[in-house]
C-alpha cells in the first residue's frame, strides 16, 4: 500500500505533529470525503506501507521528524510545490526566500531521487505574465537544480467554487510560450519536466507526463515495484499508480487562491487550531470509536 500525505491537505505544513503520532501509533482514521460517517482505518506501518508520498508547499514543520520516519523503516519522497507568487495568491505562506532556503535544506537531507518540484499550477494575473514566469522560473532552476531531479508543471484550472478569481489561465499561444521555456530551462538544467493530468501536446517541449505517485521512482527507493496498479480515480491524463490518501478536505491554511482541496477556509483555520494532535482523524477532536481486538473497522485496509 502507498500512502498519500496529502493531496486534500499539507500535512507536512499544518499537521506535522499530528502525523508523527500516527506513525507511531501505527494507523490513522480517515473519513470518506463523500460519506463522512464512513470511517477507515490505514495502517501506517513500515511493514504495511511499501512508500508514503509527501505533498507539501512547506515542509519545515516536519524536517526535525525525518530521522525518526526512517528509523521506523518507512520509505518516503516528497512533491513540493514552489511557485514566485506572492501573498496574494499564497497568504497562509512564510517568506519564499525561507521557502527556497527549506527547499534546499530538504535536498540536501533526502537527496535528488526523494525530492521533486512543483512548479504548479502555471497561471497569469495582473503582474504575471510570461516574462514574468521567464525570469522567475529560470532563476528557481538556477537555485533547485542542485536539489531535485524533476520538476513537475501543470496549467490552472478554474473550479466551480472559484468567484471572479485574480488570475486567469493562458491561451493557446500563452500556453505553447511557457511550455517551450518550462522544457528548454529544465533541460539546461539538467531536470527532467513533467506535465500534470494537461491535455495539450507537452511532449512537443520536451515535457514528459506526470506520474506524481510514480511507480518508477517507488521502485527505485525500494528496490521492487509497487503493489499498486493504474489509479483509475484520478484525472484524465494521470500517470499515478494507485494510494491511499490520509488527509481531509477543508483542513489546510495555506489560504491558496487557486485550491480545489479548500472550499472553506474558516472551516480549515478551526480544524487547524483546534484539532487534537492525539486524536486519530486529522483536525478533529476526541478521536473515533475504535473497533474491539479482533473486530474490523468498517471499511479497514490491511
Amino acid at each position: 500500500m502507498i500512502v498519500s500525505a496529502s493531496r486534500r491537505t499539507d500535512i507536512p505544513g499544518c499537521y506535522a505533529e499530528w502525523f508523527i503520532n500516527r506513525l507511531r501509533a501505527g494507523y490513522a482514521l480517515v473519513r470518506n470525503p463523500f460519506n463522512p460517517k464512513k470511517i477507515t482505518r490505514v495502517p501506517l506501518t513500515a511493514e504495511q506501507t511499501e512508500c508514503i508520498v509527501f505533498w507539501t508547499k512547506d515542509p519545515a514543520p516536519l524536517l526535525p521528524h525525518l530521522d525518526e520516519i526512517e528509523r521506523m523503516g518507512h520509505r518516503f519522497y516528497f512533491q513540493f510545490t514552489l511557485t514566485p507568487y506572492a501573498r496574494k495568491l499564497e497568504p497562509g505562506l512564510r517568506d519564499k526566500t525561507e521557502i527556497v532556503r527549506t527547499f534546499c535544506e530538504l535536498g540536501r537531507r533526502v537527496g535528488r531521487e526523494r525530492l521533486v518540484w512543483r512548479y504548479d499550477p502555471l497561471l497569469l494575473a495582473d503582474g504575471i505574465d510570461t516574462a514574468y514566469h521567464r525570469n522567475r522560473f529560470s532563476r528557481l532552476c538556477d537555485i533547485l537544480a542542485p536539489y531535485t531531479d524533476t520538476v513537475t508543471v501543470s496549467f490552472v484550472d478554474i473550479y466551480k467554487k472559484l468567484r471572479a478569481p485574480a488570475f486567469r489561465p493562458p491561451t493557446h499561444n500563452e500556453t505553447n510560450e511557457l511550455a517551450a521555456l518550462i522544457g528548454r530551462v529544465a533541460a539546461d538544467h539538467g531536470l527532467c519536466a513533467t506535465g500534470c493530468c494537461e491535455d495539450v501536446r507537452l511532449a512537443d517541449f520536451a515535457i514528459d507526463r506526470a506520474s506524481c505517485i510514480d511507480p518508477k521512482r517507488i521502485q527505485k527507493l525500494t528496490g521492487r515495484p509497487p503493489n499498486s496498479e493504474r489509479d483509475r480515480g484520478q484525472r484524465p491524463g494521470c500517470g499515478c499508480c494507485s494510494s491511499v490518501d490520509i488527509g481531509a478536505y477543508d483542513s489546510c491554511v495555506n489560504g491558496c487562491a487557486y485550491c480545489y482541496a479548500t472550499k472553506d477556509h474558516a472551516a480549515a483555520r478551526r480544524r487547524f487550531d483546534f484539532g487534537d494532535v492525539q486524536c486519530e482523524l486529522l483536525g478533529e477532536s476526541g478521536g473515533a470509536a475504535m473497533p474491539a481486538p479482533g473486530e474490523k473497522a468498517q471499511g479497514t485496509l490491511f
